[in-house]
Order: structure tokens, then C-alpha cells, then sequence
């Protein structure tokens, strides 16, 4: 990210970009940026192509093509599928590609064995953009916040984050409720957090199997019709809370080993905040509880894919398990 930010400073640029990675709003942020500086307005000289069963004989065309009137011609291509094979005619292209034309590649997942992002990588630049770990988050989001003459503590940003999730986009989202919401005050706090900012999907789910651990089936089952009424899907439900025992059965057993917070973070490849939240649910479950939940769960939908049960009751049978 920052080889982009100085290119876009001194204005010399490589002749191919590859911007990819699950973070949504980085890949939005930086293939926007790019195409402003290396284009601006010059619609006469600017192609872009999405999806795949892209014809690549066309694009090796334009590639071919003197700019009109203008120094560079920009050609953007997004969420082709090029980068996981298919692409050999255009990578064997790329090294004979004249220079005034530039390639701007902006992809969710590559191969990194592919032909084509090998031959990307030698004659251009490969951003990933992926998901930010909590300290960053916090100085992104902190950031924004100044910028609007807002001071927040740590603990607050903690709590809202925790609430929002990593997703950048839905963090920017959120953080405009608050500066709105704050209007005429300096701080944020915990209260501000909680008045406004919408919790996500998982967050709903963390609640859920805390209710479970507690015995609290009416509050669980309150959690589940919520989603419902949010149109979430009864499996997407059953999938999240799956995934979320089975993450609880990794921590618990890291933190046999004597693991700490940030070691268990790194270890499962997820934000310090939310293993934190997993630990405290760990504690109110043994090891042959948590997997007797993930078994539930894998019959639960097992039952749901051979017609023993209908989704909803399925979930609900889930929830209501007493052990």
C-alpha cells in the first residue's frame, strides 16, 4: 500500500497493478486512487472490464493501441477469475505491452502460481489488501474520528470494534453514526457506542452461545428470531454458530497449552479483540460440552439436507439443547 501511495506522490508509475485481497473497502480505496492519478477524466483513453469469459484478444487489442491525444491509456480489469488460470495469452503478452498502456488488475482472490500474476509481479506491482489487524483498525478508525474532533479511549474503540467487526467499510459506516450522533461533544463513549452502532451478524451469534453457556434458552431464542427477522437464513445461522464452537474448541484447547491472547490471535489468524471474546466463552464450557455441540451441530444439518427436519426447527432444536 504505501509502494502505491508514493507512486500516486511522485507521479511514476509501474505499468501493471495487481490489487487483491478480502478487504473490500483497501481494494476499493487504492484502485480509485490509481485510476485518478494515472487517468483522471480521459474517458477516450480509459476501458474497464468485469466477470469472467473475458475476451482476451481484445484486451491484448486496446493494450496494442496508441493513446488518443493523451499520454497513457488505463485498461482496469475487476473480479475476471484471470489469476486462477486460463490467462497463459495474456501473461506470454505483458512483457511486449508498449509502454503507454497501463494495467490496472483488481481481484478478491489470485493463485499465486498462476502464469499471469508471475508475469504481473516481474513487470509491475502486487498490493494485497487484507483484513487489518485490531491495532490498526483502531488508528484507521481513530483517525477519522480527529479528523472530526472526536477523542475516544481505548476501551471505547475496544467495545466499538467489537460491535462492528474488521470489515472496513461497515467500520466507516458506523463511524459516521457516531461523529453524527456526537455532534457538539468531543468524546465518544461506551454509552455513544451502544445508542448507535448497529452490531453485526457474528456479534449477535457471540451473544447467542454466551445465553447458551448461561442456560438463558428464551434470550438465545430471542437472538435467534432477531436474525430471522433480519432475513438471515436459518443454515447462515447454523453455519456461524458451527463456526463459532469450533473456534471456541481451538482456543480452549490453546489455552491449555498455557497460550495467551495475542499468541492464540496469531496462531488462528484472528483479530486479539474477538479471541479475547472467545476465551471468556471457553471458560464457561468444558472441553466434552463444546463438542458436543459441534457434533449437534454437524447433525443438525444433516438432518436438514435429508428432509428429516426444516431448517428453522433444526436451529432452534440446536439452541434449545440442554447438557
Amino acid at each position: 500500500m504505501k509502494t502505491i501511495s508514493q507512486d500516486i506522490r511522485s507521479g511514476e508509475f509501474k505499468q501493471i497493478y495487481l490489487i487483491c485481497g478480502e478487504e473490500a473497502f483497501l481494494r476499493k480505496s487504492y484502485k480509485n486512487r490509481l485510476k485518478d492519478a494515472l487517468i483522471g477524466d480521459d474517458a477516450m483513453n480509459y476501458h474497464y472490464f468485469e466477470g469472467k469469459g473475458l475476451d482476451l484478444k481484445e484486451i491484448i487489442s486496446l493494450a496494442d493501441t496508441m493513446p488518443f491525444f493523451g499520454e497513457r491509456r488505463l485498461i482496469q480489469i475487476e473480479d475476471s477469475g484471470l489469476f486462477r488460470g486460463g490467462a497463459d495469452e495474456l501473461a506470454d503478452y505483458l512483457p511486449q505491452m508498449p509502454d503507454t498502456t497501463y494495467l490496472l488488475f483488481v481481484e478478491t482472490e489470485v493463485d499465486k502460481r498462476s502464469r499471469l500474476y508471475k508475469a504481473v509481479k516481474a513487470k509491475g506491482y502486487v498490493a494485497e489488501m487484507s483484513r487489518q489487524d485490531e491495532k490498526q483498525l483502531a488508528t484507521w478508525a481513530g483517525g477519522i474520528l480527529a479528523r472530526a474532533g472526536r477523542k475516544i479511549t481505548a476501551r471505547t474503540m475496544e467495545m466499538f470494534l467489537g460491535r462492528t467487526g474488521d470489515d472496513m467499510e461497515n467500520i466507516r459506516m458506523e463511524l459516521e453514526k457516531l461523529i453524527g450522533y456526537t455532534e457538539g461533544r468531543d468524546v465518544v463513549t461506551e454509552a455513544d457506542v451502544e445508542a448507535v452502532c448497529t452490531e453485526q451478524v457474528t456479534g449477535r451469534i457471540f451473544e447467542m452461545i454466551t445465553a447458551i453457556a448461561n442456560r438463558r434458552t428464551k434470550a438465545a431464542m430471542d437472538l435467534y428470531e432477531d436474525l430471522l427477522t433480519l432475513k438471515e437464513p436459518p443454515m447462515r445461522i447454523l453455519f456461524l454458530i458451527a463456526r463459532q464452537f469450533n473456534q471456541i474448541l481451538q482456543v480452549k484447547e490453546l489455552m491449555a497449552d498455557g497460550m495467551g491472547r495475542d499468541v492464540i490471535a496469531s496462531q488462528l489468524k484472528l483479530q486479539p479483540f474477538v479471541v479475547g471474546k472467545i476465551m471468556a466463552q471457553a471458560r464457561s464450557f468444558t472441553r466434552e460440552q463444546i463438542l458436543s455441540y459441534v457434533e449437534l451441530c454437524v447433525d443438525s444439518e444433516e438432518a436438514v439436507k435429508t428432509g428429516r427436519l426444516g431448517e428453522r426447527i433444526a436451529v432452534e432444536l440446536l439452541i434449545a439443547k440442554q447438557y
